[in-house]
């Protein structure tokens, strides 16, 4: 190494062997962020590889994310990790079933932020190209399509989880609520113009293909206890700017192999956004953060081909190692060959050596790379930030064992306690949140940007009615119930919902509008209100006087029209003309 080079800005890759002399050599920082590509056949030592500097990067303070799809890799680095740095430490293992880490992939900045949109459209886009990878063979475009707008959807209201798939796609209610909230007008249109004017046979066909896929995921309690949580206890942005150092163990053989592709390719999704979210700092004040992946192609997106072209001016600097090439699509292939600075190859397959060969001749043929030792591998190293011609190279071995060996259990436990959460607790919201309105379940979750918008439309209305007041029989006047108190819907027996906070607000508004006038009736002489504004020189009556006014002149016009016709009512007997009642008696006198 340099003498002008500090230590903690080179990482110790392996040692050179030039005529029986061993020599450690590393990577400078700056050249880390131009990327590191490791390939070769289980058990060649690749591993070994990424946890020695892994290791290095924990003792030197730096900020770190570990994606292991085997549990190995993950186990390791908790028993190197230094007491002054186990605060630091976020372990995510899913198969830890009794307290589910809350990982919400929906989670994004407020709906007013300005950056809300642009993440909006990055979330969307990672995950169908999540889901499109796991499921190639059965994807089509009329699912992406209805999925897109799905996911475009639900990131309108806050507090949403991707168990919000499948229940906007079978819950009309549930639908409604979150349509009344999409802001983007072409993803509104589909649920309005379009969605809703599906047969019914139709609409099981088309969603059909959504609801198998994604529903064999949220059909796992481990999955779904997850990713049902709708506020993270991880924050990935804060993570990368205070290096901390986050390790994800998605055993394969502990949580499936479907289940293990889903949470990484998410979690390397949202790292990805976290660190684009940076592009608000200057570029010095941006910590370089390390993201090691192994069998990396299991997580290998779309997107992380634009992790690999963009990462780099906002300090992500990826380590990413697997087997052999055809694991790769083509188009992350040519992201890896075309922006990786620095290629490590151990032993590989004939194929993947024709492939290779480009890359290290003239100095290594084909059969140099296909007949490696275990250990030994060839390198083509970035040196300030230029390619060096290959050379060959040996792994380091871990050696004795870590000093603070034994300590795993209590980084385990620290973890769990800050970022876990009761496995019946988050079952008991769960369950509660599918059972109720997105109205109950938002507000009571996280949703509370939704609830003022909602309280703010309601004094709207409640405005407008005010405007055009109709008349109502008075009634004695009562308080409105708090909004909050109306926010539980009241419930049928049978458990269906018979009145939502705005039909109860409907209903009870108009009391309290009404307004009433003082009269004296013309007929009895009692004072008396009534719900409209009198007439000047018009008659006034109370209520019952009105109502044998009204009599008496229907039965004078039933005699008149007799009359006229010949055919008297009164003398054939058929109306009965009873005398109006008299006025009360003075005190003490009586009517002759």
């Amino acid at each position: 190494m340099s003498p002008t080079v500090s230590p903690e800005l080179i990482t110790v890759v392996g040692e050179t062997n030039f005529r029986n002399v061993r020599r450690a050599f590393g990577i400078k920082r700056d050249d880390r962020r131009r990327h590191l590509y490791v390939i070769g056949k289980t058990g060649s030592g690749k591993t070994t590889v990424l946890e020695n500097m892994a290791i290095q990067d924990i003792q030197h303070g730096e900020g770190l994310a570990v994606v292991d799809p085997h549990g190995d890799f993950a186990t390791t680095m908790l028993d190197y990790v230094s007491p002054n740095r186990i605060n630091d430490v976020i372990y995510f293992d899913p198969s830890d079933a009794e307290f589910p880490v809350a990982f919400n992939v929906l989670e994004t900045v407020r709906p007013e932020d300005s950056r809300f949109a642009q993440e909006k459209n990055l979330v969307t886009s990672g995950l169908v190209g999540v889901f499109k990878k796991l499921w190639a063979d059965s994807w089509g475009p009329r699912l992406e399509y209805i999925l897109r707008n799905t996911i475009l959807a639900l990131l309108d209201s806050p507090g949403n989880t991707l168990l919000g798939i499948l229940r906007i796609l079978v819950d009309k209610d549930f639908r409604k609520e979150i349509v009344s909230n999409i802001r983007d007008p072409v993803v509104k249109s589909f649920w309005v113009d379009e969605f809703a004017q599906y047969n019914e046979r139709f609409r099981q066909e088309a969603i059909a293909p959504i609801q198998n896929k994604v529903g064999q995921f949220l059909t796992s309690s481990i999955i779904r206890n997850i990713i049902g949580q709708p506020n993270s206890t991880i924050d990935l942005r804060e993570i990368m700017d205070q290096k901390k150092v986050f390790i994800m163990n998605l055993s394969k053989g502990k949580i499936g192999e479907d289940n293990a592709a889903l949470l990484g390719a998410m979690m390397i999704t949202k790292i990805q956004l976290a660190a684009m979210d940076r592009a608000q700092l200057p570029e010095e004040q941006r910590q370089d953060f390390y993201l090691y992946v192994d069998e990396f192609q299991n997580f290998a997106t779309e997107s992380f081909a634009t992790i690999l072209s963009e990462a780099r001016k906002y300090r992500l600097d990826i380590i990413m190692a697997h087997q052999y090439i055809t694991q790769m699509s083509e188009e992350v292939r040519d992201a890896v060959f075309g922006n990786v600075g620095t290629t490590l190859c151990f032993r590989i397959g004939a194929y993947d050596a024709e492939f290779l060969e480009r890359e290290f001749a003239p100095h290594f043929t084909e059969t140099d790379l296909v007949n490696l030792d275990k250990y030994n591998a060839y390198i083509k190293l970035m040196i300030d930030g230029t390619a060096s011609k290959p050379f060959s190279m040996m792994t380091i071995p871990l050696g004795s064992r870590s000093p603070w060996y034994g300590e795993a259990e209590k980084i385990i436990r620290v973890s769990r306690e800050r970022h876990g959460r009761p496995r019946e607790v988050v079952e008991e919201k769960i369950s509660r949140w599918s059972s109720k309105t997105f109205r109950q379940a938002g507000e009571e979750e996280s949703a509370a940007y939704t609830f003022e918008r909602r309280q703010e439309q309601q004094r709207s209305d409640h405005s407008e009615r005010r405007e055009f007041p109709r008349p109502h029989t008075r009634t004695p006047e009562r308080a409105l119930p708090p909004v909050e108190a109306l926010e539980n819907a009241v419930v049928a027996p049978s458990g269906q919902q018979i009145a939502s906070l705005e039909d109860r607000l409907r209903q009870e508004e108009p009391q309290r509008l009404k307004r009433a006038y003082p009269i004296t009736c013309d007929r009895c002489g009692r004072a008396t209100e009534v719900p409209f504004e009198p007439v000047p020189g018009k008659e006034k009556y109370c209520p019952e006087c009105l109502a044998i006014v009204r009599a008496e002149r229907k039965r004078f016009k039933l005699g008149a029209r007799g009359a006229e016709q010949g055919r008297s009512p009164i003398a054939s007997g058929r109306v009965r003309v009873q005398p109006p009642p008299l006025p009360p008696p003075p005190l003490g006198g009586l009517h002759v």
